[in-house]
């Protein structure tokens, strides 16, 4: 009689934790964007999407309108296109502009939209023209690391040039 009552004890635990699982991962689907976003849906071609995938944030002001639904190259410019969806009632106009851009160091990345003043609208499978690609943080680094060391190279040529000392052996 034992045996059977623990053998139920230990299938009702197995079941909370199934139970549990398939709550978390259907929170998980819903709540990460990951589903296709009703509503027009457009494209923009960049020279670097950086970590954009399907499903990352479509935002207008730090808000989010909608969500990128692909990734692909375009055969003749060999450039990174997006494809994504902005809500219905969002009517953005034809000069409108999207950046690649994160969320800080550690942040996601995600793709900002600035309407533009034109009168007419984007259309349901029209294109964003004006592009800012995504900033390769270590191209940035390196490109400050270098700067800074010719700073300090032009400081020592300059030092040299005035007749000054330079080095751990100057007076201070």
């Amino acid at each position: 009689m034992a045996a059977s009552k623990r053998s139920f004890v230990e299938l009702s635990a197995g079941a909370v934790v199934l139970v549990a699982a398939a709550g978390f991962l259907s929170y998980a689907l819903v709540n990460t964007g990951r589903g296709i976003t009703a509503g027009t849906r457009l494209t923009a071609k960049f020279d670097n999407i950086g970590s954009i995938t399907p499903g990352s944030d479509v935002r207008i002001a730090g808000v989010k309108v909608g969500s990128v639904t692909a990734t692909s190259i375009d055969a003749q410019s060999f450039q990174a296109m997006l494809t994504f969806t902005v809500q219905p009632d969002v009517k953005l106009p034809t000069d409108s502009s999207a950046v690649v851009s994160t969320g800080g160091l550690l942040g996601g990345a995600f793709l900002t939209l600035s309407p533009g003043g034109a009168d007419a609208v984007l259309q349901d499978g029209q294109a964003i023209g004006i592009t800012q690609s995504a900033t390769n943080l270590e191209d940035l680094l390196g490109k400050f690391i270098f700067n800074v060391g010719s700073l300090a190279d032009a400081a020592q040529r300059s030092l040299r040039e005035t007749g000054r000392p330079t080095g751990p052996a100057a007076p201070q």
